[in-house]
C-alpha cells in the first residue's frame, strides 16, 4: 500500500519541491495551498491538489476527512505553510502578529490535532514541522516571525516526547538560506511596516540585506531531500538543519554569548546592506 502524505504550503518553494520528491518516492501526496492554480504543475504529475487555508477550521477538517475517505490512512504530515512578516515591534499591528501566529503555529497545531487520531489508530506515523534556523537565532526587526518559530519548536519538542510511546515520530526541519519567496515577502512587509518613521533607516538597510542575502542561496530541493529522509528513514533525527549557512548559524548561536552575538549580527547585516547599496549604485 502506498504511504499517504499531506504537505501544506505546496504552491511553491519548499512545499512544491517536497510534493514532487515524495511523489517520486511512491507516496500518495496531497498538496495543500490556498490557490489551486498555483499547483497546476503538481496536479499534472498526478499529485492530488487540495485548496485549503490553514487558518480556516472548516478547510482543515474537510481536508483530513477527504484524505481518510479517499486513501484510508495518513502516514506523514508535513506542516510547511508559513510566512515571514518583519517590522519593528512598535510598528507591526497586533492583528498582523496574530495572523502570523495563526499561519505559522496554530494552523500546524490544528492539523496535528486532526491527524493524530488516525496516526494513533495505526500505531505509526510521522509529523514533520518545517521550522527555521530562526528558531534558534534572531534578526533585527523580525520579532514576531522569530517568536512563531521559537513557539513551533517548543511545541514540536513537547509533542515528540508526548507521542513517542504511541509509535509516532515528530521531526523538525530547520532551513537556512533557501531560494523561496521568503526574502521578497519579508522585505516588502518590513518596508510596509517600518519604511517610514523612527525605524526607517534601519528598515531600509535591512530590507536591502534581505534582497542581497537571497542571491546564491540553496535550492528548495535541498530542504525537500531532508524532508524525504525524515519521512522514510527508520529512526529520523529530531532535527535536520539544512541549506546555506544553517549549521554555521546554529553553531555561532551556541558558541557566542548574547552580547557578542548581537554585535556580530548587527555587523553582518550592516555589511550585507552596504554591499547591496554599492551594487545598486554600480548597476545604475
Amino acid at each position: 500500500m502506498n504511504r499517504v502524505a499531506i504537505v501544506t504550503g505546496a504552491s511553491a518553494g519548499i512545499g512544491a519541491a517536497t510534493c514532487r520528491l515524495l511523489h517520486e518516492r511512491g507516496f500518495h501526496v496531497y498538496a495543500v495551498a490556498r490557490r489551486l492554480d498555483r499547483m497546476a504543475q503538481l496536479a499534472a504529475l498526478g499529485i492530488r491538489t487540495v485548496r485549503a487555508d490553514v487558518t480556516a477550521e472548516a478547510d482543515l477538517t474537510a481536508l483530513v476527512d477527504q484524505v481518510v475517505t479517499e486513501s484510508g490512512r495518513i502516514d506523514v504530515l508535513v506542516n510547511n505553510a508559513g510566512y515571514g512578516s518583519f517590522g519593528a515591534l512598535e510598528d507591526v499591528p497586533l492583528d498582523e502578529a496574530r495572523r502570523q501566529f495563526e499561519v505559522n503555529v496554530f494552523g500546524a497545531a490544528r492539523l496535528c490535532q486532526l491527524v493524530l487520531p488516525h496516526l494513533r489508530a495505526q500505531n505509526s506515523g510521522r509529523i514533520i514541522n518545517v521550522s527555521s534556523v530562526g528558531a534558534r537565532m534572531y534578526q533585527p526587526l523580525g520579532g514576531w516571525y522569530h517568536a512563531t518559530k521559537y513557539a513551533l519548536e517548543g511545541l514540536s519538542d513537547c509533542l515528540r516526547v508526548e507521542l513517542r510511546p504511541l509509535g509516532i515520530d515528530v521531526v523538525l526541519i530547520q532551513p537556512g538560506g533557501i531560494d523561496t519567496e521568503f526574502p521578497r515577502v519579508a522585505g516588502e512587509r518590513l518596508l510596509a511596516a517600518s519604511g517610514e518613521g523612527p525605524y526607517a533607516g534601519y528598515a531600509r538597510r535591512y530590507a536591502a540585506s534581505l534582497t542581497s542575502e537571497a542571491k546564491g542561496i540553496s535550492a528548495p530541493a535541498v530542504v525537500a531531500r531532508a524532508i524525504g529522509r525524515a519521512a522514510t528513514v527508520r529512526r529520523p533525527r529530531a532535527r535536520y538543519a539544512v541549506g546555506r549557512g544553517a549549521r554555521a548559524a546554529l553553531l555561532a548561536r551556541w558558541l557566542l554569548p548574547d552580547r557578542v552575538y548581537d554585535r556580530v549580527l548587527v555587523g553582518l547585516f550592516t555589511a550585507i546592506a552596504d554591499a547591496a547599496a554599492r551594487g545598486a549604485k554600480t548597476s545604475s
